[in-house]
């Protein structure tokens, strides 16, 4: 101890020394926690990251799942129409569709499906269209029709000119399988289209599970 201090200003050095030390103390023990915090706290972000990708993933594809099972029917109504990739072949942007009067005989019932060219240019409708039938709040009825008879003939459509293919079902009765609901709407896809288009119907109705297409032809039957 100096001998300028007094015992009274020996004991206040100590003492601020000692305020001194623990304040430093104090400093390094709370950076330590905050130090320790902080590695949990990434952590916890990391897995909430990982978390949500993977919900993102699995609501993604829950989301695709959930739009095929609701479209079901009408994708496979597209893919039963033939394939063109021909750069003259006609769309659904370009033509006007109806639904012909019935023609019945010896049990078996036929609708023709009448395509117009509404458009300014000439253009092809090559083999089947894809065809099913809906209800007035656009729920599928049965299954997409079936192909009849061969592929046929390209037919070439000037404009205001006219193609048809034709329905088929049979009377009720013919077979044991009863009558599917009848149908408001007729939905089809031209050959090689993505679109579709779709015609009113009144008391259309398969019956006995029978319900096919034949591919196009020239004219307007019906």
């Amino acid at each position: 101890m100096s001998p300028h201090l007094t015992p009274r200003h020996a004991r206040h050095a100590a003492a601020a020394v000692l305020a001194a030390v623990a304040a430093v103390a104090l400093t390094a023990c709370q950076e330590g926690k905050t130090t320790g915090a902080g590695h949990p706290s990434a952590a916890t972000s990391q897995g909430a990251g990982s978390g949500d990708t993977s919900g993102d993933t699995s609501g993604g594809s829950g989301t695709a799942g959930s739009s095929q099972g609701t479209g079901g029917q009408p994708t496979a109504a597209r893919s039963a129409a033939s394939a063109d990739n021909s750069s003259d072949r006609c769309t659904a942007a370009s033509m006007q569709m109806r639904l012909g009067a019935p023609d019945a005989g010896a049990g078996n019932i036929r609708y023709p499906l009448v395509f117009t060219n509404s458009g300014k240019q000439t253009c092809t409708l090559r083999g089947f269209p894809g065809v099913s039938l809906m209800a007035r709040d656009a729920q599928a009825i049965g299954k997409p029709a079936t192909r009849e008879q061969g592929a046929g003939q390209a037919v070439r459509l000037a404009p205001g000119a006219s193609a048809h293919a034709v329905l088929h079902t049979i009377n009720e009765g013919l077979k044991g399988s009863g009558c599917w609901k009848s149908a408001d709407l007729v939905q089809a896809y031209p050959p090689g289209s993505k679109d579709a288009m779709t015609a009113r119907t009144s008391g259309l109705r398969v019956c006995g599970d029978e319900f096919s297409v034949t591919a196009v032809t020239p004219g307007a039957s019906g």
